[in-house]
């Protein structure tokens, strides 16, 4: 019995020490999204030509009109070329998009990634342009997105992420995605920005050098792709700024099942990248004094906020019981009572809450909160659907087609 009670004392202290981390690490960069980021001064005044390249697979419901916005931009129209990368599309969405003004490249995998795509394409079109603008095929950006980026990369930025935003909340999943996705671009975003580290990126509405993207994606061959991405740039010591108000607007998740299906190809993605970068992440921080290398290693074990309110909750509402009622026959099994849980919950809850933008606080948002028990449900069952994820395609499916309220500031 002895052993026992040491063993759980052990794995309480070691699930409390890792919530305390997960809480301190949302608790800095949350806060220093409060204050303004300092933009570097403008080093050059250039007009670069993009690739702006939107790799598809079976998109056939919102590829076309993806790529005519696409066309819509407030830049020179000799200085981008929008290019469709078409995977397993019908023949009449391939006809329809070859009557546009654009690139198609039809590829053919026996199994389809992204990266398999991406690279395929530039393999085929060549070196003649200066940046790489990667959307997905549901993606739709504001009218200024490539000037925006353009003067990111003039004030001496390789890499940028723009500011992607949900455009459509119409169920109440769709809604906890955009949330959770805008406290994710505030705190992996702005607030490490502000503190001069980089910014995450997310897969799309990203611009990145084209001949360093072109040389990096050459060596990647995994569904996460843009983690691979990420921590290759920073290994080699590129920062990546964050656009806050370039917006690219991009399909929220609706359903259950396909939250589900997200979800487990992101934390799967998360958890091989932390295996495969923690000690290089390590040594580089030691040689080389890389921070920025070694936070993102961080950032991989980091529990989506969903998992670790919901933790937090249960965790707090059930020591509260054996603290309040004194429950001897299961607290004298711990250490940690009440007092050191709920601090934790309430912290978390304050720093979301700052995080959120202020446009959902309203009625529609209170409603949707009350699936959030059903998304932490969720998000546990994807736990155990992880094994597999990280090394194949999980193909998430989009269907919005409405219009999108685009901010063009």
């Amino acid at each position: 019995m002895a052993i026992l009670r040491i063993l759980l004392i052990m794995l309480e202290l070691i699930v409390y020490a890792y919530l305390v981390f997960a809480v301190l690490y949302l608790t800095i960069f949350g806060f220093a999204s409060l204050f303004k980021k300092k933009l570097p001064k403008k080093k050059q005044d250039k007009m670069r030509k993009f690739a702006v390249m939107i790799p598809g697979y079976k998109e056939d419901i919102v590829i076309v009109d993806v790529a005519k916005d696409a066309l819509r931009q407030h830049y020179p129209k000799d200085l981008f070329e929008v290019i469709v990368i078409a995977d397993s599309f019908k023949p009449e969405t391939l006809e329809a998009l070859h009557k546009l003004p654009i690139r198609v490249e039809v590829v053919v995998f026996e199994v389809s990634k992204k990266s398999k795509a991406l690279n395929k394409c530039m393999a085929s079109i060549g070196d003649d342009y200066d940046v790489a603008m990667i959307l997905d095929a549901d993606n739709i950006m504001a009218p200024d997105v490539l000037h925006k980026i353009n003067e990111a990369f003039n004030r001496g930025f390789l890499a940028v992420q723009g500011h992607r935003t949900a455009k459509n909340t119409n169920t109440s999943f769709a809604i906890l995605d955009a949330i959770s996705e805008e406290i994710n671009n505030t705190i992996f975003r702005k607030g490490h920005r502000v503190l001069g580290l980089s910014s995450a990126l997310i897969g799309s509405g990203m611009a990145i050098d084209y001949k360093i993207y072109k040389a990096f994606m050459s060596e990647i061959d995994s569904v996460g792709e843009d983690k691979e991405l990420e921590m290759r740039l920073l290994k080699n010591g590129y920062a990546i700024e964050y656009v806050e108000d370039a917006y690219v607007y991009d399909e929220k998740t609706s359903q259950s099942k396909v939250f589900v299906n997200q979800r487990r190809r992101w934390i799967a993605a998360q958890l091989l990248h932390f295996r495969d970068y923690f000690v290089p992440g390590f040594v580089h921080l030691l040689k080389t004094g890389n921070i920025d290398f070694f936070d993102k290693v961080l950032q991989m074990i980091q529990p989506p906020r969903i998992l670790l309110s919901g933790i937090l909750f249960l965790l707090s509402f059930s020591s509260a019981i054996v603290y309040f009622f004194d429950i001897q026959i299961i607290s004298k099994w711990f250490v940690l009572d009440f007092n050191y849980w709920f601090p934790l919950l309430i912290i978390t809850g304050v720093i979301l809450l700052i995080s959120v933008p202020r446009r959902f606080y309203n009625t529609k948002t209170y409603k949707a909160l009350l699936s959030l028990p059903a998304g932490f449900v969720l998000m546990l069952l994807s736990l155990f659907k992880v094994k597999g994820a990280g090394s194949r395609f999980i193909h998430t499916t989009h269907s919005h087609t409405g219009t999108v309220n685009k901010k063009d500031k």
